[in-house]
């Protein structure tokens, strides 16, 4: 799978979306490639607040369970209910429907600390 330029990506494989001051946030391709079959997501609160790094969702799958970090600090604003009834979306369309949740950004500017498509290809390479 070819790696979205539109996204931003942490050296932990989380990868961001933004839309305003929303930002959807999913894992790569490539972290459930590694996970192999994803079998239940773990979804954070609503309204819970976070910084930058923290653990935020679990993935589990056949072979291990694995936080998923927030690319940046907000709150949580949304779940994403249809990974939670089918975790396998997290597989099949990591960067559409396999989204996990998104945030209301608290700085924007820690956006631009977060690796582009061309700089995750080279980290994962």
């Amino acid at each position: 799978m070819n790696i979205p330029t539109d996204l931003r990506y942490c050296s932990s494989h989380e990868w961001l979306r933004l839309d305003g001051d929303i930002a959807t946030v999913g894992i790569s391709d490539h972290a459930q490639e590694e996970l192999t079959d994803v079998v239940f997501v773990e979804l954070p609160a609503l309204e819970r607040a976070v910084d930058a790094g923290d653990p935020t969702a679990v993935v589990e799958s056949v072979k291990a369970a694995s936080d998923i970090y927030a690319p940046v600090g907000g709150e949580v604003v949304e779940v994403n209910p249809e990974v939670e009834a089918d975790p396998s979306l997290v597989n099949t369309d990591p960067y559409g429907k396999g989204w996990i949740f998104k945030l209301r950004i608290k700085n924007p500017a820690e956006v631009s600390s977060l690796m582009d498509a061309a700089a995750y290809q080279a980290h994962i390479s």
